[in-house]
């Protein structure tokens, strides 16, 4: 009786999915320093390292198989070309939409109400701003925000939502996926002669 009772109160949740949805929520990558002046920093583009830290995790995702069935940007100019560029590494080919739930001003209700006008897609990805994606994220799978996740730039978060709640998967910033691509070219053993 109380496991049926769970089961339906899940299904009321917002973000109860039946089939499975992976949503990825991606930070801008590398725009330099901040500007003080917000209609010259909304147009701050991607510093070198920035770029390469697309290219590094966009081949992270192609190797996992991540395959995104649509990506949505915040439309400032650092989070459309980190989406751009992470999505030409992952051979997608369609137009990166843009939201402005993925803004730095957007509030928690219109994130909810972007992520519910995808539900019917497996993969999603979403590049946004810090702080609203590791709140967005705490919210995500808590229920209530309690969770600290700490989102460095050009960090990618999965989580499943057919969970209830959410389950955050796993969380990779470019430092953790240089490290692992770094590790996997050198063996673990150490090196003896045969003579």
């Amino acid at each position: 009786m109380l496991r049926s009772t769970f089961k339906e109160r899940a299904k009321t949740s917002p973000f109860y999915h039946p089939d499975p949805m992976n949503l990825y929520l991606m930070r801008h990558a590398n725009a330099g320093l901040s500007r003080g002046n917000p209609t010259l920093d909304a147009k701050r583009g991607l510093i070198k390292e920035g770029k390469d830290q697309c290219m590094l995790m966009g081949r992270l995702l192609g190797s996992m198989k991540v395959q995104p069935e649509v990506i949505i940007s915040s439309p400032l100019k650092r989070c459309l070309q980190t989406a751009q560029f992470v999505g030409t590494e992952l051979g997608y080919d369609t137009k990166v939409e843009v939201s402005s739930a993925l803004g730095p001003d957007a509030d928690y209700i219109s994130f909810q109400r972007l992520i519910e006008k995808y539900v019917d897609r497996d993969d999603v990805l979403m590049v946004g701003h810090n702080p609203n994606l590791f709140k967005f994220i705490g919210r995500i799978i808590t229920g209530n925000g309690a969770a600290g996740v700490r989102m460095r730039k050009g960090s990618v978060a999965r989580i499943d939502m057919s969970k209830h709640p959410p389950l955050l998967q796993w969380l990779v910033d470019p430092r953790m996926a240089r490290s692992i691509y770094e590790s996997v070219g050198k063996s673990s053993r150490p090196k003896t002669s045969r003579k």
